[in-house]
């Protein structure tokens, strides 16, 4: 994700904060500044940071969880909105599915269980959801009230939260797997209807989730809908068949000229061995400006990506794609023979809805 700076590794999986995290920071330490002066703002300062250790630690419940069933995950990156984990794939199982999206809320109710028995130990019972904007309020208290929103916010039954795809995994051990989403996805977009009803009349802030939720269905939708159109498809039937590839050799002047008179964004890098790696217009075009146009295609290629046969399942492919924007297909004597990009399957899926209608 862009503008975004590694903090590093923990537990192998790299961990980012959006640059705009910072200005939620200033945001905060204004407010809690012009409330009760320097003290106030320290305070409430460490109580955002504290909360997002807990998010953090939300994540990385569905990362390790997803680490069970054999799926890496990418990266976590914190943003102002919260915490994203980029699994690799989704889980193949509805009960794999259901167990990945509850593990990062059943983080957060162990955090909520040790602080309300550090709370009892210590003789603070009194404590209200009104505590949150008062940043004079005990800090544990404030965690614990937060932790359990967290809890209750993720578990809504909508996309992109946590509770759709819990829905979504027990409408699957019943239902195929698109009808379950398409119902899930129907049922979010609901909640994002009232979310912004309500937001009219109580909270702003209801009306931004509300669009985040509707987003998020409607994707959930769109993904679920052209995996089940392309299930009984082979690669064969998506793959592009026309296009230009690249020697290692060639320069990235070279690709320019092959990218103005094509309308490929991708170029298959190929040798006499076989394909070498993939050349993208964004890589192209930033290796342009820092390296200057004689530069070796080679030098900036993308390396190592998996190669898919044109006679396999569409399906198994397109768990790949989940990864790569672009994958090189090949025959049975291992030669390119066409490839699979983002562009084309979209627009395949198009030509397959108008013609449905």
């Amino acid at each position: 994700m862009g503008w975004s700076l590694n903090l590093g590794k923990i537990l192998g999986i790299d961990v980012k904060i959006h640059l705009t995290f910072f200005l939620l920071l200033i945001w905060f330490g204004f407010i809690y500044y012009s409330q009760g002066g320097l003290n106030a703002a320290v305070q409430g300062l460490l109580f955002i940071v504290l909360l997002f250790v807990c998010v953090l630690l939300h994540e990385y419940g569905h990362a390790l969880a997803a680490r069970r069933y054999g799926i890496a995950t990418k990266d976590i990156t914190l943003l102002p909105i919260g915490g994203v984990a980029r699994l690799q794939r989704m889980p193949d199982k509805p009960s794999q599915e259901l167990v990945v999206a509850l593990a990062g809320p059943a983080v957060n109710v162990v955090i909520a269980l040790l602080l309300f028995m550090t709370l009892l130990v210590s003789g603070q019972q009194n404590f209200s959801a009104a505590q949150l904007a008062d940043p004079n309020s005990g800090l544990l208290q404030r965690l614990f009230i937060t932790n359990i929103w967290l809890i209750l916010f993720n578990l809504v039954p909508a996309f992109p939260m946590d509770g759709g795809r819990v829905l979504r995994s027990l409408l699957a051990m019943r239902l195929p797997y698109a009808q379950a989403t398409q119902t899930a996805a129907t049922i979010g977009q609901g909640m994002a209807f009232l979310f912004g009803f309500l937001g009219l009349f109580y909270n702003p802030l209801l009306i931004i989730i509300a669009f985040f939720i509707f987003l998020g269905a409607s994707q959930e939708a769109a993904v679920a809908t052209m995996r089940d159109a392309m299930k009984d498809m082979p690669v064969s039937a998506a793959m592009v068949t026309e296009f230009r590839t690249l020697t290692p050799h060639a320069t990235l002047d070279d690709a320019v000229e092959a990218l103005l008179q094509t309308s490929q964004h991708e170029f298959p890098v190929v040798d006499p061995s076989g394909v070498r790696g993939i050349l993208t217009r964004d890589s192209l075009i930033a290796a342009l400006r820092k390296d200057g146009p004689q530069t070796p295609v080679s030098q900036v290629m993308t390396t190592n990506l998996p190669t898919v046969r044109a006679s396999e399942p569409f399906e198994e492919a397109f768990r790949l794609m989940e990864e790569h924007k672009v994958l090189p297909v090949v025959g049975e004597h291992g030669q390119l023979v066409g490839l699979l990009t983002a562009e084309n399957i979209g627009e395949m899926m198009r030509v397959n809805s108008a013609r449905k209608r």
